[in-house]
């Protein structure tokens, strides 16, 4: 039986199987600006800062969900929930029989054995391909054993540039590792003393770009501009300004995209292209605040889902893949580009205690635990938000759902349910913090991102859906997502009868104290 290759061995004797990418140059530039870290690190600089101490007083006098005066979404990057939670004491983690031994082995179809979950120390990771049709194999029916025969296909993708980067063969396999809470300490703790939850499934099966579109408005699509009766879903490449918008995602793609010029001329090459509608829609109408909080460094996927490409800047400004609602026609016909924000506002708004009612948190490449980027900066930028959040007077009132937007490649166990066609995808962490979160509490209910949305408009809209029929700006979506019988209900992961738990602050390192940055690759020096 093979012994699966950990990140971070130093020697391999195994031969390389995959043809190497095409455009060498582009995609070591990527895998060097993640890894080193040159992006300008306002994320970890803020949450290091003294952001003030904790606001005594209670909560607003409400009731029920209306306690939570402000809900923010911390999305992190391609984790499943048994890569991090597998073996998580009372969790439906990775199977064992009764002596504690792993009874999944999931077959290698190029060396004719199989693999077990094996635990990797490392603090970096490779995964595997993950695009919709690697969703579709690694799911294989429902059988979910199809994560390695994904990593030896030869689709190229961020796998590829993680072995390069690790300065590993590119066959370096770590798609049934698991990390436990050696590596995860607060991660861990945080599940420890809040709500766990251990059924919480990517909303479709595409990847990043599909993930963060669904986690703002329950769909994707492609549409014609500003036309939201147009849209067909679209789960590969809903942006016409990739590649044409012929959904071909071309593997030697060098693509840039930049802010159109003029949103509002009648050239449909300079409108936004999500024209559906989007949940900042329904908070304009009824008033309610909002914040996406985005940190301006890179991002690790390329626009168009290949992995050769330049790197691209994820900036407040520009439409890209992390950065989805820059892209809605509500958006800019709500005149609300200026929700859209540098991560640094955020730390101003937790400490003034003026945090919108509904904030999303946006990492750079470096910060989003996206391989190959290091999960101990990813969790050391999450867990400053998190205090920052506990420290300001705004903590008595919000409840804090923090996430992972795809599985990665990386293996989990549990079948996917089956929702409209698109969904649901592969399980991902799912964890919920508040001073009024149940301690220490897995649930075991069913959630997708459609869950978020929910609570959304449960709070604050009155239990109004992204409804065609009833939000007043009518879109062929195939269902209402917030109403799939399925979906669990996020309110049953707090008790609104205790009073406001008191913050529970964890250790936030200065990045002088976090692991160094991987060596610069020697094809680089060449």
């Amino acid at each position: 039986m093979r012994t699966p290759f950990r990140v971070g061995a130093s020697k391999t004797n195994r031969v390389s199987r995959l043809a190497l990418p095409a455009t060498f140059g582009a995609l070591f530039a990527l895998a060097l600006t993640i890894l080193t870290g040159t992006t300008s690190h306002i994320s970890r600089a803020s949450a290091s800062a003294g952001v003030g101490e904790p606001a005594a007083g209670p909560a607003a006098a409400l009731t029920g969900i209306h306690k939570i005066r402000h809900v923010v979404i911390i999305m992190q990057e391609n984790r499943s929930f048994d890569q991090y939670f597998g073996t998580y004491p009372g969790a439906d983690g990775l199977p064992r029989n009764k002596k504690g031994q792993f009874t999944v082995c999931v077959p290698d179809p190029m060396l004719h054995t199989c693999v077990k979950p094996f635990y990797d120390p490392s603090d970096t990771n490779s995964g595997g391909p993950h695009m919709y049709s690697d969703a579709v194999t690694d799911i294989d029916g429902g059988r979910m054993d199809g994560f390695i025969r994904s990593r030896e296909s030869g689709h190229l993708d961020t796998d590829i540039i993680g072995c390069l980067a690790l300065q590993l063969p590119q066959t370096c396999d770590d798609v049934m590792s698991y990390h436990d809470g050696r590596q995860l300490k607060n991660y861990w703790a945080y599940a420890r003393n809040f709500v766990l939850q251990d059924h919480m499934f990517e909303p479709n099966l595409g990847w990043s770009q599909i993930s963060h579109l669904y986690l703002v408005s329950g769909w994707a699509a492609t549409c014609k501009a500003n036309k939201p009766r147009s849209c067909k879903t679209d789960l590969v490449n809903p942006d016409p300004r990739l590649e044409g918008g012929s959904g071909n995602i071309g593997l030697e793609a060098l693509l840039t995209v930049t802010e159109p010029s003029n949103f509002y001329s009648s050239n449909p090459a300079d409108q936004p292209p999500y024209a559906w509608t989007d949940i900042t829609y329904l908070l304009h109408k009824y008033k309610v605040s909002w914040r996406y909080y985005l940190s301006q460094g890179t991002e690790p996927d390329c626009e168009s889902g290949a992995m050769t490409c330049s790197p691209v800047p994820q900036n407040i400004k520009t439409p890209e893949i992390w950065n989805p609602l820059v892209n809605f026609t509500t958006v800019h016909q709500d005149d609300q580009l200026q929700d859209i924000v540098p991560i640094a506002q955020f730390y101003k708004d937790a400490r003034r205690g003026t945090l919108p009612a509904v904030s999303w948190l946006i990492p750079s490449g470096d910060d989003s635990e996206h391989p190959p980027a290091r999960i101990s900066w990813g969790e050391n930028y999450v867990t400053g938000a998190i205090n920052a959040i506990m420290r300001s007077k705004d903590w008595d009132s919000t409840a804090i759902f923090l996430t992972w937007d795809d599985w990665g490649g990386f293996y989990d166990h549990v079948k996917p349910p089956t929702v409209d066609g698109e969904g649901y995808g592969l399980r991902v962490p799912g964890l919920v913090i508040s001073p009024y979160a149940r301690r220490g509490y897995i649930d075991h209910h069913i959630y997708s991102f459609d869950a978020y949305l929910k609570f959304i408009e449960d709070d604050f809209l009155g239990g109004q859906r992204l409804n065609p029929r009833t939000d007043g700006r009518p879109d062929p979506r195939p269902d209402v997502r917030e109403n799939e019988r399925i979906l669990g209900n996020l309110v049953r992961d707090f008790d609104f009868s205790q009073a406001p738990r008191k913050p529970f602050l964890l250790p936030v390192l200065p990045q002088s104290k976090l692991p160094p940055a991987l060596p610069a690759l020697s094809v680089l020096k060449n």
